[in-house]
């Protein structure tokens, strides 16, 4: 899977990307990317990016023409994805499509200031994406985000098999139960006796009730969307 990234700041990454699993995938070849600085399509010798809003109002819009002549270089740009906070709300549902082919390619555009002309969004048919009702300084640690949620489903990227990444908040149809490990006892706090039974089905019976019962007082509106 390789990621186009378009950026005014690509000294970013990979960022957190090059650790942990998602870096040891990266450094295996399962995923590849691309940070293309957008200042380099830029029409003067400042890199200017970005100009004042057609309209009047506070702060500047990045320009289409120089976004248009970042995305034209990139030659297999696949599906293109802008972080907004008026896209889609980004959901495990979506992370696993979007890793369902290894063999994709995704153009990341992260946007800066107010946010990008909508020209380049219509001539391109770009997705719009969000990954939370919050607003953040530009669109490079939502690229982030993204890829390393679709980079840890992928085959043989989380060790302990697909389990691992299946018995999940989110992929549950809920909330993940609490988890325990060593030791037992801990600050005169022990852990829940059902989970040293070894009885595989009361275990499997309280996980279900613990996740029900942090879905309902938590995210209720999980319960709503099943």
């Amino acid at each position: 899977m390789h990621f186009n990234i378009l950026t005014i700041f690509p000294e970013m990454f990979p960022g957190t990307l090059g650790g942990g699993v998602v870096g040891r995938a990266l450094s295996n070849g399962v995923w590849s990317y691309d940070a293309i600085n957008i200042r380099d399509f830029a029409h003067d010798n400042y890199g200017s990016v970005d100009d004042e809003q057609f309209g009047g109002g506070a702060g500047q819009v990045m320009r289409a023409d120089i976004l248009g002549d970042a995305i034209d270089s990139i030659k297999t740009r696949g599906k293109i994805i802008y972080f907004s906070p008026r896209g889609a709300r980004l959901t495990q549902k979506m992370v696993r499509e979007f890793a369902a082919d290894a063999d994709a390619n995704y153009t990341l555009l992260c946007g800066r200031y107010e946010g990008i002309d909508q020209r380049v969004i219509d001539e391109y048919g770009i997705m719009e994406l969000s990954i939370g009702d919050y607003i953040l300084s530009g669109g490079e640690i939502a690229a982030q985000v993204f890829v390393d949620s679709v980079v840890r489903v992928m085959d043989n990227v989380v060790g302990g098999g697909a389990d691992a990444t299946r018995n999940e908040s989110f992929e549950i149809g809920g909330l993940e139960w609490p988890l325990y490990t060593r030791p037992s006892a801990w600050r005169g706090r022990n852990v829940p006796e059902v989970l040293l039974s070894g009885h595989h089905g009361n275990i499997e019976r309280w996980r279900k009730q613990q996740s029900d019962d942090l879905t309902k007082q938590r995210r209720p509106d999980l319960i709503k969307e099943k």
